[in-house]
């Protein structure tokens, strides 16, 4: 066992048992979270609060999220992200060196946690998806599961009257996405700027359907029957009764 796993289940506990003094998860959603296996799982940004919930409630699987540079500037927020494996990633242009390590973690057969959005929304409102998600579900063929929470934008609020946040995750179904044009022999090996938008808005819409009506944010008009550019599947058997 290395270091990282070692203080991942020392520290994640304790994390855990902090947050539920701070808030009331509902998240019997996650038992349908596969126990093995690849997976992308995507998520809205609201704060800070659902990366700590996000890895508890999947712990122990073996889970790896992208996060910020700037976040190692923090001495507290940077030794959580050592302890839980988290991928440095620059915001400010295509990180290859990101990318490739995502790519690692899902072919080691781990969760790979992605908020597409790229930055907080604070007020829970869904923000337009970056393209990321769609690069590395392609490459890594790995199946995507959406799962959005609600109630962490309250929990400023909560806190400053000491109340407890009341914070639901809502697990979706589990798609892959596809290329239109995946069968042609003379299809180019990558997928072009305009057709990688278009498939980002697909992932995000399974996302927001997620989500109560308003915080879909721009997504507000995201249907249940929209499956261009994804293949929706089955829940995973291996999930837990």
């Amino acid at each position: 066992m290395n270091s990282i796993r070692l203080s991942s289940r020392i520290v994640t506990p304790i994390i855990k048992a902090a947050l539920s003094i701070l808030c009331r998860i509902d998240a019997d959603a996650m038992r349908q979270v596969p126990r093995t296996g690849p997976l992308i799982i995507i998520t809205n940004h609201v704060n800070f609060l659902e990366v700590p919930i996000m890895y508890t409630q999947l712990f122990p699987r073996d889970v790896v999220g992208l996060a910020k540079r700037e976040t190692w500037n923090n001495p507290l927020l940077g030794t959580l992200a050592n302890v839980w494996g988290a991928i440095p990633i620059d915001r400010g242009a295509t990180d290859l060196q990101a990318m490739r390590l995502a790519l690692d973690a899902l072919r080691e057969g781990k969760i790979l946690v992605l908020a597409p959005e790229g930055t907080r929304s604070i007020d829970g409102c869904l923000r337009r998806g970056h393209g990321g998600v769609v690069q590395l579900a392609l490459r890594s063929g790995a199946p995507i599961l959406p799962v959005a929470h609600v109630g962490g934008e309250q929990f400023w609020n909560n806190l400053k009257h000491l109340r407890q946040t009341g914070f639901s995750l809502r697990v979706g179904q589990p798609f892959v996405v596809e290329r239109p044009d995946a069968a042609r022999l003379d299809a180019p090996a990558s997928v072009g700027r305009e057709m990688r938008a278009h498939m980002t808005d697909a992932v995000m819409n399974r996302l927001a359907l997620l989500l109560p009506p308003e915080r879909r944010g721009v997504y507000a008009g995201a249907q249940a029957e929209a499956t261009c550019y994804i293949r929706l599947l089955e829940p995973i058997s291996d999930a837990p009764e």
